[in-house]
């Protein structure tokens, strides 16, 4: 049986989470494969020991903050990862990278699991790389995308960038659609969203008391909530929303379906729902005992 090379490159990447969820799914795949963590700053990247060093694996993942930097060293890129401008996976064939995002399917089957419709009005906060694909993929999913992305200040110019992205999108796919843009003092309460998505990393371990600023009432008038901080599993956002009647959940699962898939482009691997669950649950318990959160 061939031994497969697996890894993850990123900048830091000591609280990942990756090389236990891959090896439990290597473990139902039922190959030889082990999974490497490279921390690689990004004046690294470029380096033709590190790149020699991406050559002999059979693929790997990319986390921040090289998942647009990266593109520079492939020989060939997705189009939904070059709509997206953004790389989390990329395979090895036979000495050529490949470059693939898989964000978005784990994103599109985290919220299927759990019976979110994609449909609906949506609220996106923030417009870095986790919010520009759940807003391509909230838009993709709708017949009419109504779609606001909340910023700060700061982040404003890039929150435009996004919007105008996705109504050129709109356009090819000939779709009427509603985006906005606006500061987070700007949101009107007494609005109602099917779906609020934190794509910020507010409330990421070790800042886990941080929050989005929202209003109250947003929370009571949301149908759902996703946050993609998957450490810690309950974010203080997550705890709001649930509190206030929303259906919330986290972003373990999104990891968990991202690397499935990632596994799928490197060996044609498939799992089920329930596998998928199951790792999910499991690498919460072991995210807590790695870094002491909460003890189920």
């Amino acid at each position: 049986m061939k031994k497969y090379h697996f890894g993850l490159i990123g900048f830091p990447v000591g609280h990942t989470m990756s090389p236990f969820i891959h090896n439990e799914l290597f473990r139902l795949s039922g190959i030889d494969a082990d999974y490497t963590v490279l921390s690689v700053s990004p004046k690294e990247l470029t380096e033709p020991a590190h790149k020699e060093r991406f050559l002999q694996l059979d693929g790997f993942n990319v986390t921040i903050p090289h998942k647009q930097a990266v593109m520079a060293l492939l020989h060939e890129i997705d189009e939904t990862a070059a709509a997206f401008s953004s790389v989390n996976t990329i395979k090895n064939e036979a000495g050529r990278l490949c470059g693939f995002t898989t964000d978005g399917i784990g994103f599109q089957k985290s919220l299927r699991s759990a019976g979110i419709a994609m449909g609906s009005k949506n609220l996106i906060l923030g417009s870095g790389g986790v919010s520009r694909v759940i807003a391509f993929e909230l838009a993709d999913a709708s017949y009419f995308p109504d779609i606001t992305i909340c910023v700060r200040e700061s982040g404003l110019s890039s929150a435009a960038l996004l919007a105008e992205s996705l109504r050129e999108r709109m356009q090819k796919q000939q779709k009427d659609s509603i985006v906005h843009v606006c500061k987070y003092n700007d949101l009107d309460p007494s609005e109602t969203y099917g779906l609020i998505a934190n794509g910020t990393p507010l409330g990421m371990y070790p800042s886990n008391h941080t929050i989005p600023q929202l209003p109250d009432e947003l929370y009571r008038n949301a149908t759902a909530v996703f946050d993609a901080v998957y450490n810690p599993d309950e974010t203080e956002f997550l705890k709001k929303a649930r509190n206030a009647g929303a259906k919330a959940i986290g972003g373990m699962d999104m990891l968990v379906w991202q690397a499935a898939a990632a596994q799928s482009i490197w060996y044609g691997a498939e799992f089920e729902p329930e596998q998928i669950s199951r790792i999910s649950k499991s690498a919460i318990l072991e995210m807590n005992r790695m870094f002491g959160g909460k003890k189920e």
